[in-house]
């Protein structure tokens, strides 16, 4: 696991831009693993200025959404395909259908999640998947005490999170579905390359605990201690609580010029 310290979200939307920049120039019909939320959001809208710039093409690549609601119409401002659209897609030239959720799947959700397995891996697996961490170290919808084998399926909301979503839901918790399509544990760590972002002193223990802490359910994100290929990217803020700090920062410091993420 390579750990990098930015002073800024935005210093670090620069450098996963250029991780994707470089996936995309050597593997243009590349499948990438896109997440929702506000952390993602400074790489997506890097991302979209490189392609008004002209450098960067989206036309033969595919995607997959790590997770989606369970009950909300199609179209609904809520889904996290809307986010995606709206935040992404309507911004460069992704191919019409090129962009698929769990949710997407016309069929039972107790279905969905094998299918959506299934539709990954005919796709040849995500070649980049980005990620977010939670406050409380959770990956997508893998809450604390997930599977660490766990593969795409329905989970159901915890109280907390229902509570915590309720704001885009105008604020009424009855209106926040009760369950959630995930891609698992296990289907991220598939992935040949896993970016997590972290901002903000709130993530600081989610990200001491994932990074340098043990291996353990009780920290959904310590599943990437096992990628072959993961790389945890955070400000000075959410890097505050790990002791290991200065060796992280010489050795991103020391790498090979040109070697990117």
């Amino acid at each position: 696991m390579e750990v990098v310290i930015v002073p800024r979200p935005e210093d670090a939307a620069i450098l996963v831009a250029d991780a994707y920049c470089a996936l995309l120039d050597r593997t243009p019909d590349a499948v990438l693993g896109l997440a929702t939320g506000s952390t993602p959001l400074p790489v997506y809208r890097e991302l979209a200025r490189r392609h008004r710039g002209g450098g960067l093409s989206f036309a033969r690549a595919r995607a997959f959404l790590l997770d989606e609601y369970v009950g909300l119409a199609a179209g609904h401002p809520e889904r996290y395909r809307e986010f995606i659209r709206t935040e992404l897609e309507r911004h460069v030239d992704f191919a019409p259908e090129a962009i698929i959720g769990p949710g997407d799947l016309d069929m039972d959700p107790l279905e969905a999640g094998p299918a959506y397995e299934e539709r990954i891996r005919a796709a040849g697996g995500i070649d980049l998947q980005i990620l977010g961490i939670g406050s409380d170290g959770h990956l997508a919808f893998n809450m604390p005490m997930s599977s660490l084998a766990s593969r795409t399926r329905v989970k159901t909301l915890t109280p907390r999170t229902r509570q915590d979503n309720a704001r885009f839901f105008d604020g009424d918790l009855d209106l926040v579905p009760t369950h959630c399509l995930t891609q698992g544990l296990a289907t991220i760590l598939d992935s040949r390359h896993a970016i997590m972002l972290g901002f903000g002193r709130g993530k600081a223990q989610a990200v001491r605990e994932a990074v340098e802490g043990p291996l353990s359910s009780r920290w959904p994100a310590s599943a990437l201690q096992l990628h072959p290929h993961a790389t945890v990217v955070v400000d000075e803020d959410a890097a505050s609580q790990l002791a290991f700090g200065e060796y992280y920062r010489t050795t991103y410091a020391g790498k090979p010029a040109g070697q990117g993420l």
